[in-house]
C-alpha cells in the first residue's frame, strides 16, 4: 500500500513591486504631518547642520520649521510682495531670500533683524544661495541676469547676463565659491566662473525650459531638469550629456540629492517624487504625495523627507525608529524577538558523556528533528478517511478563503481528482451554500482558476437545481450568473479586437511582401484568448430562479 501523498497547492507567482533594499529603506518614513500655508510652496531649505531646521518660502514671508515639533520656530515677513528662494547658510545663522521687488534680502535667524538689502535686479529674484566661503550671495532674476554680491559691503561684484528669458534655477558649488550654475527658461543652462568676467565657460541646450539645477559636491557632473526630462551632464568634458531620463509624465519642478550623495531625489507635477540611484539613473522608489511637488527637502542623515506642493501643503515624513517600528508592529517584533533566540536542534550523543574525552562533530551530535509521518494539514486528514465534506469545510473557512484561496482551489482541485466532489457538495444547508456561492463568485473570473471554479459551479447547478432554495441562496446563483455573463461580454469584446489586429496584422504584411518580394515573411497565427475558451465553457451555467 502506498503512503498518502498531501494535496498539492499550486501558488502561482504574485505581480508586484519588486522588494529591494531601496524600497525598504524609503518605506520606514512614518505617516506624513502636514501644515497649510496660504499659497504655494515655492521652495524648501534644509539647514545643512544640526537640528536641521526647515526654511519655507510661501506667499509674503518666510518662515523657519522645526523639523520634530513641526511648530514655526521664526518667521520673517519683511516682504511687500511674494518672497521667494529662501537659503540658509551652512553656519545656520543667516537666511537669504528674494522677493518681487528684485532685491534680495539678507535676515539674521537668531534675532530675526534684517541685514541687508542687496538691489539691482530689475525683475523678481526666485533663487538666491550663498557660496561655499559664506562672505558672498548669487541670485538669479526675472531679468535674465546672474549677480554675485558682497555681504560686508553689500556691492554687487559681477553680474552676468547672458540668458535671454527669466532665470529661474540656480546654485553654486559646494566647494569652490567661484563656480556658478544657472538654468533658464531659453533651455539653456550655463557654468559661470567668477573669475572670468568674459562670461560663461559652459553653455548646454536642455531642450526645454529649465525648473531647477543642482551640481555635484564633486564639481564634475551637474543635473537639470525641465519638462519630464532630467538630464546629466558632465562638467570636465566641457558639457558633454551623459544621461538622459524621463520617468515622469508631467513637469518636473524640483531636485534633490539624498543618502550621501548616492540617491537623487525629483519632484514633479505628477504629485510624485521619484527616487534614482546615481550610477544607473534607474527609478529605486517612488514616494506619492496628494498634490502637485513644487519643492523638496531632506536633511542630510534622511531622517526628515519635506515637500513642498501647489496647494500650499507642507509634507514632514520621519524615518520610523526601531522603537516606533515595535510599537507599530508588536507581532513582528515578538516573531523577531524569538528567531533570535537559540534554538536548540542539536543535541549530544548518548555514548557522549566525559567531558575529557575526544569529541567528533560528526559521530557525537544528532540533529533534533520535527518531522512527523502522520503529521499533516485538517484537510489532508479529512481526504484520508475519505471524509470529503469535512475536508471541503475546513477550507472554507473565513481566514482561509479571504487570505489564502489558493488552498481552498487546490482542495477543490483534489476533490474533483478524486470523483469526490458531488459527495463534499451534497446535502448543503443555506449557510454552506451561501458560502460556497459567494467564494465562486469572488474567484470565477480569475483566469487561472476560471477551469474548476466552472466545474464547481456546474456540479453545484446539477445538485441543487431541482431543490427548493431560499431567497438569499437564489441570490446568490444570481449574482453568480451575472459574474460569468459579463466575463462572457469582456471574451466577445477582447476576440472582436483579436480579429481587427489580425486584418492590420493581414494588410501590413501585403504591403511588406509588395514593396521587398524577396523577404518571406509569415504572419503569425495568434492563438484562441486563455480566458475565451473558459468563458465559452461558462455558458454551460444555467440560470438557475
Amino acid at each position: 500500500m502506498t503512503s498518502f501523498k498531501k494535496t498539492q497547492i499550486r501558488s502561482l507567482p504574485k505581480i508586484g513591486q519588486k522588494v529591494t533594499a531601496d524600497t525598504l529603506y524609503w518605506r520606514k518614513l512614518n505617516f506624513p504631518v502636514t501644515v497649510k500655508e496660504f499659497g504655494p510652496i515655492d521652495y524648501i531649505d534644509v539647514m545643512p547642520i544640526e537640528p536641521y531646521f526647515i526654511a519655507v518660502s510661501s506667499a509674503a514671508k518666510v518662515q523657519i520649521y522645526n523639523p520634530i515639533t513641526h511648530q514655526v520656530h521664526k518667521h520673517f515677513t519683511r516682504f511687500k510682495e511674494a518672497a521667494y528662494g529662501a537659503s540658509i547658510r551652512s553656519d545656520g545663522k543667516l537666511v537669504i531670500a528674494g522677493c518681487d521687488e528684485g532685491d534680495v534680502k539678507l535676515f539674521d535667524i537668531g534675532s530675526k533683524s534684517l541685514l541687508r538689502i542687496f538691489k539691482g535686479h530689475k525683475g523678481p529674484v526666485h533663487r538666491c544661495k550663498f557660496t561655499a566661503d559664506n562672505v558672498h550671495v548669487v541670485s538669479f532674476s526675472d531679468d535674465k541676469s546672474v549677480a554675485v554680491w558682497d555681504l560686508p559691503s553689500e556691492t554687487e561684484i559681477i553680474k552676468f547676463s547672458e540668458h535671454s528669458d527669466y532665470v529661474r534655477a540656480g546654485c553654486v558649488s559646494s566647494i569652490s565659491s567661484d563656480l556658478v550654475l544657472s538654468g533658464s527658461f531659453d533651455h539653456t543652462v550655463k557654468l559661470y566662473d567668477t573669475r572670468s568676467p568674459t562670461g560663461s565657460t559652459i553653455s548646454v541646450d536642455h531642450g526645454s525650459p529649465v525648473e531647477s539645477v543642482l551640481m555635484y559636491p564633486s564639481n564634475s557632473i551637474f543635473v537639470s531638469v525641465g519638462g519630464t526630462e532630467l538630464r546629466v551632464w558632465d562638467m570636465l568634458a566641457g558639457g558633454r550629456l551623459l544621461a538622459r531620463v524621463s520617468q515622469h509624465h508631467k513637469t518636473i519642478t524640483c531636485l534633490h540629492l539624498a543618502s550621501d550623495g548616492k540617491r537623487l531625489v525629483t519632484g514633479g507635477l505628477d504629485r510624485h517624487a521619484k527616487i534614482y540611484d546615481v550610477q544607473s539613473y534607474q527609478v529605486v522608489h517612488t514616494l506619492d504625495f496628494p498634490s502637485p511637488v513644487l519643492s523638496l527637502g531632506i536633511t542630510p542623515d534622511d531622517f526628515t523627507v519635506v515637500a513642498g506642493m501647489a496647494n500650499g501643503l507642507i509634507s514632514m515624513q520621519h524615518r520610523q525608529t526601531q522603537a516606533e517600528a515595535r510599537a507599530l508592529n508588536p507581532k513582528q517584533s515578538l516573531r523577531e524577538q524569538k528567531k533570535s533566540q537559540t534554538a536548540y536542534r542539536f543535541r549530544l550523543n548518548a555514548d557522549f558523556r566525559s567531558v575529557n574525552a575526544s569529541f567528533n562533530p560528526a559521530t557525537d551530535i544528532e540533529v533534533a528533528t520535527r518531522t512527523d509521518p502522520n503529521f499533516g494539514s485538517r484537510y489532508d486528514m479529512f481526504l484520508r478517511k475519505f471524509q470529503y465534506s469535512k475536508a471541503l469545510d475546513t477550507v472554507l473557512t473565513k481566514y482561509i478563503r479571504k487570505k489564502k484561496p489558493a488552498i481552498t482551489i487546490g482542495v477543490m482541485q483534489e476533490l474533483i481528482r478524486r470523483n469526490g466532489l458531488k459527495t463534499a457538495l451534497a446535502g448543503r444547508d443555506d449557510s454552506s451554500l451561501s458560502t460556497i456561492l459567494t467564494f465562486l463568485a469572488r474567484n470565477i473570473n480569475d483566469p487561472s482558476q476560471t477551469s474548476i471554479m466552472i466545474q464547481v459551479a456546474n456540479t453545484l447547478l446539477e445538485l441543487y437545481e431541482s431543490s427548493s432554495l431560499t431567497p438569499q441562496s437564489e441570490k446568490l446563483f444570481v449574482q453568480l450568473q451575472e459574474h460569468v455573463n459579463r466575463e462572457v461580454e469582456y471574451v466577445k469584446h477582447l476576440m472582436e479586437i483579436e480579429g481587427m489586429l489580425h486584418i492590420l496584422l493581414a494588410s501590413t504584411t501585403t504591403q511588406i511582401r509588395k514593396d521587398h518580394p524577396t523577404i518571406v515573411q509569415s504572419s503569425p497565427r495568434n492563438a484562441m484568448l486563455p480566458s475565451a475558451a473558459a468563458a465559452a465553457n461558462a455558458t454551460m451555467i444555467y440560470n438557475v430562479g
